[in-house]
């Protein structure tokens, strides 16, 4: 009998990769144009690297909503922040740019995957449920090919 699987079946990185490459593909997410140029919090030196940061960034905001909903800008700005550097002092936590935060929350809300929840924050859509878990029987299958395959 198969079971139903779902986002907390599937490995968190395979995840994020999957479902930035399927908001990529699809191009209805709306990427701001001054993503070439931001650092994604004060904390950061350089802008990111990867040019597709926006929808790996929206990838997993989407699954962090779906496992934790009621999450708002600054939860997801501080579950994305990191340590600021202060010379020979030591090292602080500061928080991710919460601009960055909202305009994929209202991007995410665009697409119909995530609405606004009546206690404050974020929460994910019954559509925006059932496109994430797709994306993770995709995954699941292929890592179940993959096993199949290295024991044979």
């Amino acid at each position: 009998m198969a079971r139903s699987v779902t986002v907390k079946d599937v490995h968190s990185q395979a995840f994020i990769k999957a479902y930035a490459a399927h908001l990529k593909r699809s191009g209805k997410l709306q990427v701001p144009s001054w993503t070439e140029y931001a650092k994604t919090g004060s904390y950061k030196e350089l802008c990111p690297n990867d040019p597709d940061w926006f929808y790996v960034r929206a990838a997993a905001i989407a699954r962090h909503v779906y496992i934790r909903g009621g999450v708002g800008v600054g939860a997801l700005a501080k579950r994305h922040g990191g340590a600021k550097r202060r010379g020979s002092r030591p090292n602080h936590h500061a928080n991710d740019s919460t601009n960055v935060m909202r305009k994929v929350l209202q991007g995410l809300e665009k697409l119909g995957i995530l609405e606004k929840h009546p206690d404050g924050g974020r929460r994910i859509t019954s559509a925006g449920q059932r496109d994430l878990d797709r994306i993770s029987v995709q995954i699941a299958n292929a890592a179940a090919a993959a096993a199949a395959e290295s024991s044979a």
